[in-house]
Order: structure tokens, then sequence, then C-alpha cells
């Protein structure tokens, strides 16, 4: 028991009243944080469903993206599907703010402002249709890869305060709690061992009073 006792404890009623009110508190504390970590798994649950769902809609256009791609360099070849790639243009860019959920800050990409064109910025004389599919094609994928790197942020932030919010229920739980429980439980003791001394001695004092005054 005495391993479980808070340091520097003297058992007395103002004591004990601070250690039901500290005990109170760390309760209290204990509940909340479970609520949190229990939301936020499920808020982290529900990202990883959205996300994995992202990666098999993304790996499918990507099979699309490289068939038609493939299909370009058969025509065209290797060297003017390059040439014709690296006439694309990239408009505006990618801005970055946070969400917050449950008080924690969660990096988001705003895309807006970020855009390439659909339609092809090369020459449609010394190209073929399956080039133009290619680049409808990786257009629309990039857009999802933005998401998808938006959801693995998300991800990232809610594991990290996870842990540390399971790790201060585990504190509150399994230390601070148990040893406020045992430091009330002996300071009551102690009290009452006390109590009751004081209450023998009083008992005896009366005793004698009655025996000399007779």
């Amino acid at each position: 028991m005495s391993e479980q006792l808070l340091e520097g404890i003297k058992p007395t009623r103002m004591e004990l009243l601070a250690i039901r009110k500290k005990l109170t508190l760390a309760q209290k504390g204990h509940k909340l944080l479970e609520e949190k970590r229990d939301a936020l798994v499920e808020r982290f649950f529900g990202i990883i469903d959205k996300r994995n769902e992202l990666k098999k809609e993304i790996d499918s256009l990507l099979s699309d993206a490289y068939l038609s791609l493939i299909q370009a360099e058969m025509i065209m070849g290797e060297k003017n599907v390059e040439v014709a790639s690296k006439q694309t243009l990239i408009n505006g860019e990618l801005t970055f703010t946070t969400d917050n959920i449950m008080g924690v800050k969660i990096p988001k990409i705003n895309s807006e402002q970020f855009e390439i064109s659909q339609k092809p910025n090369y020459g449609f004389s010394n190209t073929t249709p399956k080039l133009d599919d290619a680049h409808q094609q990786f257009t629309s994928i990039l857009k999802h890869l933005i998401e998808l790197a938006d959801l693995e942020g998300g991800i990232k932030s809610l594991a990290i305060e996870i842990e540390k919010t399971k790790r201060r229920v585990n504190v509150l739980e399994n230390n601070l709690i148990p040893k406020l429980k045992s430091t009330r439980k002996y300071i009551e003791m102690q009290l009452e061992e006390r109590e009751r001394e004081d209450f023998f001695r009083r008992k005896r004092i009366k005793a004698i009073m009655e025996s000399k005054a007779v």
C-alpha cells in the first residue's frame, strides 16, 4: 500500500479534503480524455477508410492512364511523348490551412487555386488521341493525389494525438488515480484510528474522574 501513496502527505482532515478534490478532478479528467480518445479513434478510422477507398480509385485510374500513355508511346515514340508532355501548363498554387478536430490541429491542403488545363497545350498534328486520353487521365489523378496527401496528413496528426491521449489516460488510470485512492484510504484510516484513540482516552479519563469523585 505504501508504494501507492502520494509522497509528502500528512494524515490531516485538510489533506483529506484536498485529496478528495484532486481525485474528483482526476476522475473527471480521465473520463473526458477517454471520450476524446474514443472520438479521435472513430474519426481516425473514418479517414483511414476514406483513404483506402481513394487509393483503390487512384490505382484503377493509374492503370487506365498508363495504358493510354503506353499506347501513345507505341504510336508516337517515347521521345515525342516526352517533348509533348513538357508543354503541359500548371496554373495556380497549393495553399495550406488547418482544421480543428477535438482540439487537434490538422493540416489541410487547399487546391482551389491549383489547376492544370484540361486542354493540352501541345499541337494535335503530330500527336495521337491516346496522348490526349493520357493527359486528361493523369490530370484527373493529380487532384486525387492531392486529396490523398491531405488525408495522409490528417491520419498522421490524429495518430500522434491519439497516442498522446492514450498515454495521459494510462497515467491517470494506472498511476495517479490509484495513488489518490490509496492515499485517501490511508488518511481516512489514520483519522479513524485517532478518533478511536481519542474516544478511549476520553472514556478512560471520564472513568478515572468518576472513580475519584466517589
